[in-house]
């Protein structure tokens, strides 16, 4: 069992496929490499699994695409041996090289998509974040290799034909934390 990662979230539910933020979603120039937890900023955000902080890293800024912020991901090997990413960070409170226990916060969500400068040129799939007003989130990722960013990745989406090598489906992991869950 896991834990789940975003306490604070709306919803204890993983987005289903072709629901927005779910894995492989197709945006039509892209398509979404893990699975979005929508939280308010600032929402803690906890290690779903025991394991070492492999990566600490840059996930979006304005530099990359105009009506981002900079947020930050954590790249953490678990003891199941999976590379988990968890992007789109406000701030970070582990370092490269940290052991990370189960449950414990690793970092708080960050506004990751500026609204004011959202128009009819963005992606269709960034304006419905914007109506909806999901703003802030967990962009959260499973591997089962260590995950190489580079072309065509970015910010949480594949730009090319096929998967990233590697890239596995969060939510079946994710929903092992959910079966975790203690109803109030």
């Amino acid at each position: 069992m896991t834990t789940w990662p975003v306490p604070g979230s709306a919803s204890f539910q993983v987005p289903v496929e072709g629901q927005p933020g779910s894995f492989w979603e197709d945006r039509g120039d892209r398509f979404h490499c893990g699975i979005d937890i929508y939280a308010p900023a600032m929402s803690e955000v906890l290690a779903c699994e025991t394991g070492e902080v492999f990566d600490v890293g840059i996930a979006t800024s304005p530099e990359q695409t105009h009506y981002w912020n900079t947020t930050w991901y954590v790249l953490v090997k678990t003891r199941s041996n999976l590379y988990c990413r968890y992007a789109e960070f406000g701030d970070v409170l582990v370092r490269i090289g940290d052991r990370v226990l189960e449950g414990q916060a690793i970092g708080h969500i960050g506004t990751v998509i500026r609204p004011q400068l959202v128009d009819s040129c963005s992606p269709v799939y960034i304006q419905r974040l914007k109506l909806d007003g999901h703003v802030s989130m967990l962009h959260f990722e499973v591997y089962r290799l260590r995950p190489v960013y580079m072309r065509p990745y970015r910010g949480g989406n594949w730009f090319g034909n096929g998967r990233p090598e590697g890239l596995l489906d969060p939510g079946p992991y994710l929903r092992g934390a959910i079966h975790g869950i203690k109803k109030g």
